[in-house]
């Protein structure tokens, strides 16, 4: 049973790290923040990331069809608040000026800030909860529910998004230094236009 465990976990934590790498938003806001305001704010967000992608893991592993029930009935709310969201970070990350420090204070209030903010922009895709309970139905074994095996799947999704999200700001901090300011201000140009599209998407979507 034990290894079967393992077993499950690992397969988890090989979700967890395919659901985190595609590149999207919560991508480029975690490789900006690494980039402009230090690792710190960067990992605050991946751990933020990484929780919201957890908590809806737990949801579909514990079958909490109430919580997933609700959550899809406002998906379009959802959607339409992580569009509007995302457009005005899109603007203020275009409009933002470098001016060759690292802004440690002006675009996040706080870690704790950072963090919450993240697990709530992660939660606002509500389909991501769908495709958690597939995950969780193909890998629970026949026979009911076992809770060790819900633990086993929801800390292996946690533990390989983390695992993304730690590579990406460790690659973007190592990067950060050997890049100029005028490079610098060329990548939050561009990603504003990207977060602004993606908001537009959403809103679309809603």
């Amino acid at each position: 049973m034990t290894f079967a465990l393992v077993l499950l976990f690992l397969q988890a934590a090989g979700i967890g790290l395919a659901v985190a790498a595609p590149v999207g938003p919560m991508s480029l806001l975690c490789m900006r923040r690494t980039l402009t305001q230090g690792w710190r704010w960067g990992l605050a967000t991946g751990i933020g990331i990484a929780l919201g992608d957890a908590i809806y893991a737990a949801v579909a592993a514990l079958g909490l069809a109430g919580v997933s029930a609700f959550v899809l009935a406002w998906e379009r709310p959802l959607h339409l608040a992580a569009g509007l969201f995302l457009i005005w970070l899109g603007l203020k990350t275009f409009f933002t000026k470098d001016d060759g420090r690292v802004a440690e204070v002006g675009a996040a209030r706080s870690l704790g800030g950072v963090l919450i903010g993240s697990v709530a922009l992660t939660l606002t895709n509500p389909p991501t909860i769908v495709m958690f309970a597939a995950v969780f139905t193909a890998l629970a074994p026949t026979g009911g529910f076992d809770p060790w095996v819900a633990l086993a799947t929801v800390a292996g999704v946690l533990s390989g998004s983390l695992l993304w999200w730690i590579g990406v700001v460790a690659t973007v901090s190592g990067l950060r230094h050997a890049l100029g300011r005028r490079v610098r201000l060329w990548i939050d140009r561009i990603a504003g236009v990207v977060l602004a599209v993606l908001g537009a998407d959403q809103i679309r979507r809603a």
